[in-house]
């Protein structure tokens, strides 16, 4: 068994120092264009040349203000990583479709899987749509026959669910440990775990790049576990 591994690509700039913060949240809410100089996706292009380096692949799920760039295109072809839709306007099926095709065209193919951004809590940008009804937007994968990362709460120990075809993992192991149980939940859970069964890992690059302690055990993951990204992880 092995993880499943989650990469959401939240902000642009990521959120460490000021300049690259306020360029995060006006990129989210308004628009800005790509500034190369100020490190567009700087700290995901880290993390996937880690986990190309290690020979491990991922889903990466971009939102409308983190489509890649050719750079990140290259590495993600290079490591095997499969595109995904970090979903924000979740008001309806239309919406759902409207980001899904743009996303889609930015790529210029086809998107296999998606996951919904935010947890329900708070509104996370001026497109996003905070509420979290995961059951609802079930019907929207399985019509396109879609993964779909149901795995917005907190609670690893839930059980994968069965729903026609697809097996759902209704959590995930959060590597940020602001969001994580640390004491319920160590490293040492996962290594125990995903040696047994598929467990999805859920990362943001910014936040692993800026802290040393995550850094080091989302490194000790790689090096003790495989990861997976075929369609029979599902299963």
């Amino acid at each position: 068994m092995a993880l499943i591994l989650r990469i959401d690509v939240d902000r642009p700039y990521g959120k460490a120092g000021l300049l690259r913060h306020v360029a995060s949240r006006v990129s989210s809410d308004l628009y800005l264009p790509r500034m190369n100089w100020l490190g567009y996706l700087r700290e995901l292009q880290a993390i996937l040349e880690i986990l190309n380096e290690r020979g491990k692949s991922a889903y990466v799920f971009f939102r409308k203000c983190t489509y890649p760039t050719p750079q990140i295109c290259e590495l993600m072809q290079e490591g095997g990583h499969l595109f995904g839709l970090h979903l924000e306007n979740s008001r309806s099926s239309s919406t759902f479709h409207e980001e899904l095709l743009s996303l889609e065209h930015k790529l210029g193919m086809k998107v296999t899987a998606f996951s919904k951004h935010g947890s329900g809590r708070m509104r996370l940008g001026l497109h996003h749509y905070p509420p979290y009804e995961p059951e609802r937007y079930l019907p929207w994968a399985m019509d396109l026959g879609m993964n779909y990362f149901f795995g917005n709460l907190e609670d690893p120990e839930l059980e994968p669910q069965k729903h026609g075809d697809l097996t759902i993992y209704p959590s995930a192991f959060w590597l940020e440990s602001s969001w994580r149980d640390v004491d319920r939940f160590p490293i040492e859970w996962l290594l125990r775990e995903a040696a047994e069964r598929n467990v999805v890992l859920l990362m943001h690059p910014d936040n692993v790049m800026a802290s040393a302690p995550i850094m080091r055990e989302f490194l000790l993951a790689l090096d003790k576990l495989n990861t997976v990204v075929l369609p029979d992880s599902w299963h």
